[in-house]
């Protein structure tokens, strides 16, 4: 089966749409999302970006039109979303757990439960109490991926997915890689699709 990476970080709102819609992805295109975490924050310091409501903060009716653009594919595929107002939320705690709940059978559920924690609702998602309350509120096991999330070889696992999504040109998320063609954004979806539909015909 065709596979395409996806680099993510919980932080990102706009990583979290296309996770919403991920299943339509892949039954579109009859390939698998291969879900790779990384931290966003590490990834803007490599590469000298900036988040976009720091780097477009002086441009004039730049982040209402990205907030419309967002609104738009919220509406079009019925994502029910609430903008965190912890925002920007630290994740660097959830995101170990991630790379440690990778290898288990729990995987896409831990994922699902923290993207809907930080953006249905509003959870403030670098607060210990909150992520073990959470975690266990939804049947996982929250004392081990809690334990797991601390050990040296997830830490610098981490940093070492972070490191190898910039050697492979990622400079923010969400970015799906297609073999080595990356795209970029939740703008450049259809473009990905057509490009997976071309190399599988």
């Amino acid at each position: 089966m065709q596979t395409f990476d996806f680099i993510y970080d919980f932080g990102s709102p706009n990583v979290y749409l296309i996770h919403k819609i991920m299943s339509q992805i892949e039954h579109r295109t009859g390939s698998k999302a291969n879900y790779i975490p990384v931290l966003l924050g590490g990834i803007f310091k490599l590469t000298n970006n900036k988040p976009p409501l720091v780097q477009f903060s002086g441009i004039k009716g730049k982040i209402e039109y990205d907030q419309r653009v967002m609104h738009r594919f919220i509406q079009k595929y019925d994502i029910p979303f609430k903008f965190n107002s912890h925002f920007p939320v630290m994740t660097t705690s959830v995101m170990r757990g991630a790379l440690y709940a990778q290898n288990q059978d729990y995987y896409g559920q831990y994922l699902d439960i923290v993207f809907d924690a930080i953006w249905q609702h509003n959870l403030k998602m670098d607060d210990p109490e909150i992520i073990k309350t959470t975690l266990e509120n939804a049947g996982l096991p929250a004392a081990e991926i809690m334990e797991g999330a601390e050990q040296d070889n997830i830490k610098k696992g981490l940093f070492a997915t972070t490191q190898a999504a910039v050697d492979r040109g990622t400079f923010g998320a969400p970015t799906m890689f297609v073999g080595d063609e990356p795209f970029f954004g939740k703008d450049s979806l259809d473009e990905m699709i057509n490009w997976i539909d071309a190399k599988t015909q």
